[in-house]
């Protein structure tokens, strides 16, 4: 029966722990039915209920979206029960309502119950200014603008939910609100000749907020806006959070959709519109979007309101799936009548437009109901690790106030049973129903419970309260995590979370905006065998800023000039003195000089940059700039690159391009049309680039004279263009160029590789009808048409390869080398595909050089399952592990939170990696699989969809990714983020933190213990969800290693000696019950008892949460390893937690028995022979107990400033004031027990033999246990204490040697090792004051590799493919609208030229048969007679 019981209390106890408030108040709104919208038409009458009424299910949810946890309705209840979470506040409750009843009265009820007041109600107040900051910025989200259709004539049927009642709008009259609207660009589009005061002109001036898409005549302009009621169709510009279901929309370039809004027309070619999905999935190429057919006569604001215009839109109910929508257009005045609509026609709020003027549509989607916000969960209410860890602190405190009252209630009634038959005088008339023993008995179980109340100090959270409110000061006002750039300093937005960024084991990162600028820059490239390197990175930007000069001379090689590179004139410029030198002597070589074979390369690479692509042009009409518009950064990249070094691309026109080279510029002097200059190729077709190719040509036919070759350009992954390479034509180039390109990769550079082909004629009309059977296919189109492309791109030459660097935010690489240090393990989540995450891993060094990856797939029939694969990854690379047995078959269980090391979970032991054969180590070095720098695993989004599918395969997951480095998850949703944060938080049961800075990221911030929120350049979102906002990611590491690890190590600290020196004073009123019948009657006078946690004692605690430091910032900085220490939990558990008690009890024992044995050791301590009184004794007792509790913590405080010294003295000082003014006081002013008590104690030897004895005595052992430690087992940071304390001013980060003892604080790598230390040894630990630096892993003994082994090898468990990484990554648009639009005119092109030509040939065959049937008519000469 007991362990049952026992079960049953932890399973109790389990759900009231993981009682979630958040539940109660939000509720996730059930999608609602398939919806239709209608568009200038009533709604059916089937809409309405039998009340006249709109049916709830057509009511549609509000675009106001709230990040914030109250309203004003919500506020009260809610944050109380998150306040009475604690178990001690409703102790403190039970408490305070017991003394309201007058038997239990001690001093007035309303005082007792005040301090719980003031306790909720300033951590209500700290709570509401938080959600206050929210709200403030959810409204500068909701108050954004936008045009939406307006008219007197025109209405919008479908209804909407009322907006929420927030703080503003609850407590803030509307008159005194703020109108304020944020504009959703840079400058909010404003008509001329507004708000400049005058009357007369007033009239005929178009309101600021209405946009018209024509001119307005004069007459109409008097008429219709002298009253600003506007009847015109026009649009108006609201805020967000008006949007309605069914409005009609326009968006201008560069600004945000507040919805789902469905496309109707756009200002481009074909109406396509570009979008930024960053801020959805990560990704920084743009997305082409594409009007429906049916609607994209809906252009303008007149069409838009026109009742024959009139429309609905079925759709399918609200979901999360980012990549689906299902609808149907119905038009009742449209052949056909029904046509559908996908994500293809669609624009997700969150995405901004790029590169398109403006967007007409409709909206079917708003607030809680669209995309981003359903891939995103409710504010939770957090709380830290450290009140979790506290709750059965105060619960075990609680059980021993339970028992401590029960013995007191049960010996109080069985010694008053024994003594009443006896006649004690003091059980006088003790028979009666409400005074008889068993009464008694429960009225002293009461009594104890109120005199032993401080054993859980409601002061402890007031104090933890103030304590944080100061750590999230220092924070906000640390110079080194303010980022001047923008004015911010890091905030605190959640101030009870200080703590847990001690304890943080797993960062989860975003990609793009986190660790990246959003910035593509070419950077290197390889030509020929020819290596260059960017000289504009360190040098030549003043340069770059010169160039907008009007010289036009291509002579000086060095600087870029106005038609080459300052053409687009955007920074950064690529320079190159070496290649501007080679570039220069090319233009004026030979065919037979020696460097005629570099000098094609050159010309022949940068054409292929200049023309492989699908970039569209546009000119600055005011600058005469030419501007690019890319779908992808790294397109945009390359042709800014070419143009940079004299190969401008100056556009199209239809299939013709246009390229200007540094030849073509000395013609432009001579030829009128400069477009005549220029080199012109006729596109005839692109071979276009998907995940399976990993490739893209372009087949182009030059139209220079008599030149009209066929080329066919193309870039790609290195081993899909090597593979493709003429065979036995330059061997040595190919090798080069892999050399250069392992280099690139290394530097965490993302590379492609150029190669070129001329192509017959006779050929490439025979591909070509081939390549147009294939596209008009209608079985197997895709597959037909990759076989066909396949045809073509073979035997090509090699040119060179490039080098583009996604550029990092500052400092990210270092940030994250010593988070890792730390022992913290780095999982990156994003939407970007597998290439770019890993491109990433090798520049942020989450991949090293030396690395293992360990590609894990999903979603193709054709390869094993996710569960196969990774059952192969354990198989092959941790066959040690234990996850599988002997037969192969997974073993059953999930890893618990005993398995690891205390708190790190580095459960496996040292695994030796298995070597794996692969037939190719030419390519990827002889070691492949066994590389020093251990393994990385990369899922991508489809195989976790399988993953959590069960929990076997998220089980496996999980142990697969603990034997890992680290793990990068890419083309993930922002609800798999969160499922990401989940399975490690609560399969482990480790501390998260989620760093992001978009609006895919709130919901993975909101899942982690702790969320971090960048302010980038994808708006406040992440922000507004985070609780700690910084402007870098670099501050991350100091926001951890110092902050974090501070505030933890005060905390716990501070919270062990706040439960100390309660136990001290409890112990002592303990220990008299024995000598007081145990009547829970109080040994010392109430003041000193009262006054105990308020100015005793208080002093010291908050002195070690606000001031204590285990080690300098710098130290802390220079050395991450430290962070273990945090990590794995040192500084509060509940190991501490007893020890602390024990030595409470043992401290209060000490002193009770002590200075009672003093006392009534002889008849008197007086000097005139009188017998001591009870509070003269006990008061002595008092000061040795203060005394001895604040020195104690004093003795625990790591660091004694000025601050401390007054914090520990404070208390005794006045403790001595207090017994000296307060036994003054006569009873003619009012009663007190203790007048004249200050001439007994202070004129006693007893008093002051007994304090110096007692302080010593209690003390003693904590001191020698302390001294001991630091002198004979020091560890890490006692040392760098003490060795700061001696030379503060050394680098220790230098300095410091690493045999055993640091080095031994890293996590363990997943790599083969010999041994691993198991706990870090002080004495292994010296410091040098020699410059002695810390290895590098490139200068690891042993002989030199090349420079392919020291690539990272990659293993793709769907495949079963290994190679080297070289640093391969692409990002465009897969099929997407535009470039199906372009394949569209090529094909249509195509198949008009074949049907010309196949009318020629048909006329050419008949004109041969007519001929021939002539032939055969004309009769022949007869033969003259003979």
């Amino acid at each position: 029966m007991a362990p049952n019981a026992k079960n049953r209390f932890t399973e109790l106890y389990s759900k009231l722990t993981a009682f979630s408030v958040e539940n109660l108040f939000v509720k996730k709104r059930k999608a609602g039915p398939p919806r239709t919208i209608y568009f200038n038409e009533d709604l059916p009458q089937d809409y309405w209920d039998v009340k006249g009424k709109i049916k709830p299910e057509h009511v549609y949810t509000t675009n106001q979206v709230i990040t914030s946890k109250y309203t004003i309705l919500t506020f009260l209840p809610r944050n109380i029960l998150e306040q009475f979470r604690r178990v001690a506040n409703v102790f403190f409750l039970f408490i305070a309502v017991l003394q309201f009843f007058g038997v239990f009265s001690t001093i007035s009820p309303g005082l007792v119950i005040l301090p719980l007041l003031i306790v909720v109600g300033i951590t209500a107040i700290k709570d509401g200014y938080e959600d206050v900051k929210r709200h403030q910025s959810d409204r500068r989200v909701n108050h954004t603008a936008v045009k939406v259709l307006s008219s007197s004539e025109w209405s919008n049927p479908n209804l909407m939910q009322p907006k929420s009642r927030t703080f503003v709008r609850g407590l803030v009259p509307k008159r005194l609100r703020p109108t304020s609207i944020k504009p959703n660009t840079a400058a909010v589009e404003k008509a001329e000749g507004v708000g400049d005061g005058s009357n007369t002109e007033q009239p005929t001036a178009i309101p600021n907020d209405v946009e018209f898409d024509e001119e307005i005549p004069e007459h109409e302009r008097r008429f219709s806006f002298h009253t600003h009621h506007v009847k015109r169709p026009h649009w108006k510009t609201i805020i967000w959070e008006d949007v309605r279901v069914g409005d009609f929309v326009k968006i201008s370039d560069n600004e945000s959709f507040p919805a789902d809004i469905l496309i109707c027309a756009t200002s481009e070619d074909e109406n396509v519109a570009y979008v930024e999905t960053k801020n959805l999935d990560g990704e920084t190429n743009l997305k082409s979007r594409t009007a429906v057919p049916e609607l994209t006569h809906l252009r303008t604001a007149g069409a838009c309101a026109k009742k024959e215009n009139a429309f609905s839109v079925e759709l399918d109910r609200p979901d999360n799936n980012m990549f689906r929508l299902n609808s149907t257009v119905h038009m009742p005045n449209a052949n056909p009548p029904r046509v559908s609509a996908d994500m293809s026609n669609v624009l997700l709020r969150g995405t901004v437009l790029r590169n398109t003027s403006w967007v007409i549509g409709v909206v079917l989607f708003t607030g809680e109901d669209t995309k981003i916000v359903q891939n995103s969960g409710g504010t939770p209410s957090k709380q830290s690790k450290v009140e979790r860890q506290m709750n059965p602190q105060v619960l075990l405190n609680l059980v021993l106030l339970a028992l401590m009252a029960t013995a007191c209630a049960i010996v109080d009634s069985v010694l008053e049973k024994r003594d009443y038959p006896g006649g004690a005088p003091w059980l006088y008339d003790d028979n009666t129903s409400g005074d008889n023993p068993s009464i008694n008995g429960l009225v002293t179980w009461a009594f104890a419970l109120i005199t032993f109340q401080n054993i859980v100090p409601i002061s402890l959270y007031i104090s933890i309260e103030a304590v944080r409110t100061c750590q999230a000061a220092f924070i906000y006002f640390d110079s080194h995590m303010f980022y001047e750039k923008t004015g911010q300093a890091t905030l605190a937005r959640s101030w009870n979370l200080s703590d847990d960024l001690g304890q943080i084991e797993y960062i989860f990162s975003d990609k793009t905006g986190t660790l990246t600028q959003n910035s593509m820059v070419f950077r290197r490239c390889s030509i020929g065998g020819q290596a260059y390197a960017d000289d504009t990175e360190s040098e030549a930007v003043p340069k770059a800023e010169e160039s907008n000069s009007d010289s036009t001379s291509v002579d000086v090689p060095d600087v870029p000039t106005k038609e080459t590179a300052a053409a687009t004139g955007k920074l950064p410029f690529f320079h190159s003195a070496k290649l501007s030198k080679d570039i220069s002597e090319s233009l004026h070589s030979d065919s037979n000089s020696p460097n005629a074979a570099l000098a094609r390369s050159l010309n022949g690479f940068f054409t292929v940059l200049a023309l492989c692509h699908t970039v569209l042009t546009s000119v600055d009409p005011e600058t005469g700039k030419i501007e690019y518009k890319a779908q992808s950064p790294d397109e945009a990249a390359l042709v800014k690159a070419a143009a940079d070094v004299g190969y401008v691309f100056r556009g199209r026109e239809r299939e013709i391009l246009y390229l200007q080279t540094p030849l073509t510029n000395e013609k432009e002097n001579h030829i009128e049309n400069q477009k005549d200059a220029y080199e012109k190729y006729e596109l005839l077709n692109i071979l276009e680039f998907n995940s399976a190719r990993k490739r893209m040509s372009v087949v182009l036919r030059r139209l220079d004279g008599d030149d009209r070759r066929v080329f066919l350009l193309m870039k790609g992954a290195d081993n899909v263009v090597f593979e493709r390479l003429k065979d036995g034509v330059d061997q040595s180039l190919k090798d080069q160029t892999e050399m250069h390109l392992s280099e690139f990769a290394n530097e965490g550079l993302r590379t492609l590789t150029l190669a070129y082909r001329i192509i017959p004629e006779e050929e490439y009309e025979a591909w070509s009808e081939r390549y147009h059977d294939a596209t008009v296919a209608l079985d197997n189109r895709e597959e037909k048409i990759d076989a066909v492309s396949d045809e073509l791109e073979q035997n090509v030459r090699l040119l060179g390869a490039t080098a583009i660097e996604d550029k990092l935010q500052h400092g990210v690489p270092e940030t994250i080398a010593d988070l890792k240090k730390a022992g913290i393990k780095i999982w990156v989540a994003t939407g970007d595909k597998l290439e770019t995450a890993i491109a990433i891993g090798h520049s942020t060094n989450l991949i090293g050089s030396d690395s293992n990856i360990v590609v894990i797939r999903g979603g193709h029939d054709d390869t094993p399952s996710v569960y196969q694969q990774m059952v192969g990854a354990v198989q092959e690379f941790f066959p040690d592990s234990q996850i599988l047995d002997d037969n192969g078959a997974v073993t059953p269980g999930v890893i618990h939170r005993q398995q690891s090391n205390a708190s790190s979970h580095d459960f496996q032991r040292p695994i030796p990696l298995q070597r794996v054969q692969t037939g190719i180590s030419s390519i990827v070095g002889s070691d492949n699989g066994s590389r020093p720098g251990g393994f990385v695993l990369v899922v991508d989004g489809t195989a976790l969809g399988y993953a959590f599918a069960d929990d076997m395969n998220k089980d496996l997951l999980l142990r697969l990714a603990m034997l890992c480095e680290g793990v990068i998850c890419c083309r993930v949703s922002p609800l798999q983020k969160a499922l990401i944060v989940k399975l490690v938080k609560d399969g482990l049961g480790a501390m998260t933190l989620a760093i992001g800075d978009g609006a895919n990221d709130v919901s993975m911030i909101q899942a982690a213990d702790v969320g971090v929120g960048i302010s980038g350049e994808e708006g406040l979102q992440a922000v507004n969800s985070s609780d700690y906002a910084i402007a870098q990611f670099r501050f991350l590491k100091r926001l951890l290693l110092v902050h974090g690890h501070w505030s933890y190590a005060r905390n716990g600290n501070m919270i062990l000696n706040f439960f100390y020196k309660n136990i001290v004073c409890i112990g002592v009123l303990w220990w008299f019950q024995i000598y007081d019948a145990w009547s829970s009657a109080y040994a010392f006078e109430y003041t000193y008892l009262l006054f105990w946690n308020s100015f005793w004692t208080i002093a010291p605690v908050i002195a070690i949460g606000i001031f204590d430091r285990i080690a300098d910032s710098h130290i802390l900085m220079a050395l991450p390893e430290l962070y273990r220490f945090g990590r794995e939990g040192s500084w509060f558990s509940m190991k501490w937690f007893v020890l602390y008690m024990l030595d409470g009890i043992y401290q209060s024992a000490i002193i009770y028995f002590l200075i009672n044995y003093t006392y009534s050791s002889s008849p008197t301590s007086r000097t005139d022979g009188y017998g001591q009184y009870q509070y003269e004794f006990t008061t002595t007792m008092v000061f040795s107990a203060v005394f001895v509790a604040n020195l104690f913590n004093g003795l625990n405080t790591a660091v004694w400033t000025g601050w401390v010294f007054f914090a520990v003295s404070i208390g005794i000082i006045l403790v001595w004031v207090y017994t000296a003014i307060y036994d003054l006081i006569s009873p003619g002013w009012f009663y007190t027990p203790v007048y004249g008590n200050n001439i007994f104690i202070f004129h006693s030897a007893y008093f002051w033999l007994c304090l110096p004895l007692t302080i010593c005595l209690a003390l003693a052992p904590r001191f020698i246990l302390k001294a001991y430690k630091f002198i004979f087992a020091p560890d890490d940071l006692d040392i760098m204490r003490w060795a700061s304390k001696i030379n503060p001013n050394r680098d220790y980060a230098k300095e410091a040697y690493l045999h055993n003892g640091l080095e031994a604080l890293r996590r363990s790598s997943s790599q083969a090792t010999s041994e691993v230390g198991a706990e870090a040894s002080a004495s292994n630990i010296s410091v040098n004051t020699t410059n002695t630096h810390r290895q590098s892993r490139s200068s690891l003994p042993g002989p030199q590799q090349s420079a392919a082994s020291f690539s990272a090898s990659r293993t793709d468990m769907s495949t079963g493919i290994r190679s080297v990484h070289r640093g391969f990554d692409f990002s465009t648009e897969e099929n997407g609208p535009a470039i199906r639009r372009m394949q569209s005119n090529l094909s249509m092109r195509r198949s008009s030229q074949l049907e010309v030509s196949h009318t020629k040939v048909e006329s050419k065959r008949s004109r041969v048969l007519s001929m021939s049937k002539s032939l055969l008519r004309r009769k022949h000469p007869t033969p003259p007679d003979s």
